[in-house]
């Protein structure tokens, strides 16, 4: 990275920007945890668009925006044989954007599929499912030529085969074809650090002597710690002792593409009884994690930290602790996250299965379709007064006059309770917009139940540098350490302009690296679950003697200064260079939970999906959220640049209402999955693809 100025992330001037589904509430002032004021100009150019011509015939260009209209569900994939759950290669289909994403398998280095990817990548291979439905040529939506290039809502580039054909589009980059490798080759080499990883049933024990049957790696929550130093290379064999297909994807790293762990699109899932190697280089340190990109895997207990040491570390410290956050619901009076989600699709009248990569099924739940369960959604104002309430509420009004129902009864039905303003206790700073809609009955930090905390041992005075992640499946954390302040150096592995705070808001799939220097005692770190009913994890710092902190404590740090992404600047090293975005994707994040309809740009998730972009371009995705829930928006095998200078992320959080304007350097040929984190949304729809031109 280069040192620069603030990255070119604003509001495209010129109008040229969609705004979404026309039922969608208007943009208002945007500033909160990925907010991004409409007004903000950028310093650098004032127009976000390339003066070059694509040269793919289909690529999208700048034009009059358009509204695509909604495409139809698909169907959950095939089941496996002998899971009875999951489709086989780990994917059931879903649409969600404009160009169709497509589930290419790439040849495995070590254990190539019996095909040869060609120019398509693998789709239909034994066990993968197919659409139950097709989808016509997004063509028909409209290619535009003009000078750069501006996919927007329907206005994407490139469909090659991606129409009803249930083939994948053509010319796009296969994630085991040459450029994929060269790309690995110019990571460079170094020495190779070998792991196995063992996914099974298994039975945990979280405190006091209460247990849990579920899935884990290797018997541990979390599983054990992966540790190697940027410049070596990984070499990992997965055993799948799971009745469900799986795999294994690296959240944070820059990996080549067909080791990126996503069914059906970068490798064939690692079917029951069989095992995958994976095998990459490691460029980048940071705080980073592993888990499944399979189904509601995720919220069991497949997940385990994976820490990336530099080898020039500028920080100095004393100690290091590594801490995971996690909402648990498997194996409580029966419930499972398949269930969950289950749950969810039935009350919206959707019996198939998740749309995702494995089209979850499973048992019907409670009542409330919640699993146990409901969050408030919190109403009023934003932070910066913007009443955003009415947008919504009209959108609502009209989807329930058109399905014959009335408001009130949407939301007893629901659990929703819009308008309130309930708070877990006053003081604390409140943010617009549900959270979260699993009411997981437990919280856990490090494997343990906030009565039975995990404890982390000290001395006073010692610097400790703690490496928070956000492992949860549905539940976004308010995080503060009793008796002090926090000092943040990282967030998603990148560096960060040190700032000092009380507490930390984290989204789905984030993490934040801070220091703080060891008072003498027992001290709380309390992770809030934001909106969820006062429910918190608990673990404790012991430095000497003192009581241990109870589960109901609530450290006054929690109502004191918190930090979200957009109050941190990049370090001078994590920057990205100025520059004109040559590409500009519009992202609408879209659905309700009547409908449990979540999608990106109204389209729910298919694996023929294709937002075209080109090695080299600087891109720029524009997302707004449509919706009245949070959605931890993550892109894989790249970090984006935050507006105004701000941090590198993979992750960040899109309150309702809001819009934001990420530039990030495709320099990492593939295709590449963008989602929202919280794994019921995605696994119904919202996930999409990014696919290289070949």
């Amino acid at each position: 990275m280069h040192e620069s100025q603030r990255p070119a992330l604003h509001d495209d001037p010129t109008g040229d920007l969609s705004d979404g589904p026309s039922d969608g509430p208007s943009e208002g002032p945007s500033e909160g945890p990925s907010g991004v004021r409409p007004e903000d100009r950028s310093e650098g150019p004032s127009e976000g668009r390339s003066e070059g011509r694509s040269e793919a015939p289909g690529d999208a260009r700048p034009a009059a925006s358009r509204t695509p209209s909604r495409r139809a569900l698909l169907g959950a994939g095939a089941a496996v044989a002998g899971s009875g759950l999951l489709a086989a290669c780990g994917a059931s289909d879903t649409a969600s954007g404009p160009d169709v994403k497509a589930r290419p398998y790439g040849p495995h280095p070590s254990r190539r599929p019996p095909e040869s990817p060609g120019s398509h990548g693998y789709h239909g291979s034994p066990g993968s499912p197919r659409p139950h439905g097709t989808h016509k040529d997004h063509d028909g939506h409209g290619s535009h030529d003009s000078h750069g290039t501006h996919d927007a809502h329907g206005t994407h580039g490139s469909h090659g085969g991606g129409g009803s054909s249930g083939k994948p589009p053509r010319g796009y980059v296969v994630p085991g074809g040459r450029e994929v490798a060269d790309c690995e080759r110019r990571r460079g080499s170094g020495p190779t650090r070998h792991f196995t990883l063992t996914a099974a049933p298994t039975r945990l024990e979280l405190g006091g002597g209460r247990t849990v049957r579920t899935w884990a790696y290797g018997d541990e929550l979390p599983g054990k710690e992966i540790r190697v130093t940027a410049g070596e290379r990984i070499a990992l064999t997965l055993h799948n002792h799971l009745p469900q297909s799986t795999t294994l994807h690296w959240h944070g790293l820059h990996v080549r593409n067909d080791m990126d762990g996503v069914p059906d699109l970068t490798q064939r899932a690692c079917r029951p009884g069989g095992s995958y190697d994976y095998r990459l280089m490691v460029t980048q340190p940071g705080t980073h994690w592993l888990h499944p990109h399979v189904g509601v895997q995720l919220d069991r207990g497949l997940y385990a930290p994976l820490i990336v040491e530099d080898p020039r570390e500028p920080l100095s410290y004393d100690r290091e602790w590594v801490v995971l956050i996690d909402d648990w619901i498997d194996g409580i009076d029966g419930h499972t996250p398949d269930a969950v989600l289950a749950g969810f699709l039935k009350r919206a009248g959707r019996h198939g299965g998740g749309m995702g990569h494995m089209g979850a099924m499973g048992m019907g739940m409670g009542d409330d379709g919640k699993g146990g369960g409901g969050t408030d959604t919190r109403g009023g104002h934003d932070d910066h007064g913007h009443d955003e309430h009415d947008e919504h509420d009209e959108h609502d009004d009209r989807h329930d006059r058109r399905h014959g129902r009335h408001k009130g009864d949407h939301e007893r039905h629901h659990g929703h309770h819009h308008g309130s303003s309930r708070r877990p206790f006053g003081g604390r700073r409140r943010l617009w917009g549900d959270p979260g809609s699993v009411d997981h009955p437990l919280h856990l930090i490090n494997g343990r139940t906030a009565r039975h905390p995990h404890t982390f041992r000290a001395r006073p005075g010692d610097r400790i540098r703690i490496r928070i992640i956000n492992a949860g499946g549905d539940t976004s954390y308010r995080v503060a350490l009793g008796g002090h302040r926090m000092t943040v150096t990282h967030t998603d592995g990148f560096p960060v302009r040190h700032a000092k705070t009380d507490a930390l808001l984290l989204g789905v799939g984030e993490r934040y690296d801070v220091l703080v220097t060891a008072k003498d005692g027992a001290f709380p770190l309390t992770a809030l679950a934001e909106g969820k009913r006062n429910r918190s994890a608990l673990a404790v710092l012991r430095t000497g003697s003192g009581a241990a902190p109870g589960p109901s404590d609530r450290p006054e740090e929690l109502r004191g200064r918190l930090m979200t992404a957009d109050r941190l600047k990049a370090a001078p090293s994590a920057r990205l260079t100025s520059r004109r975005p040559d590409r500009v994707i519009d992202m609408t994040l879209t659905g309700n939970m009547a409908r449990y309809n979540w999608a990106i740009n109204g389209r729910p998730y298919t694996p023929y999906q294709r937002y075209p972009v080109r090695e080299g371009e600087r891109v720029r995705i524009v997302f707004r959220n449509h919706t009245r829930m949070w959605h931890p928006m993550h892109l894989h095998g790249h970090h984006f640049a935050l507006p105004h200078g701000g941090p590198r992320k993979d992750t960040t959080i899109m309150l309702p209402g809001r819009r934001l304007a990420v530039d990030f350097d495709a320099d990492n040929p593939g295709l590449w999955m963008v989602h929202c984190h919280n794994i019921y949304h995605s696994e119904s729809g919202m996930m999409t693809i990014l696919g290289y031109r070949s």
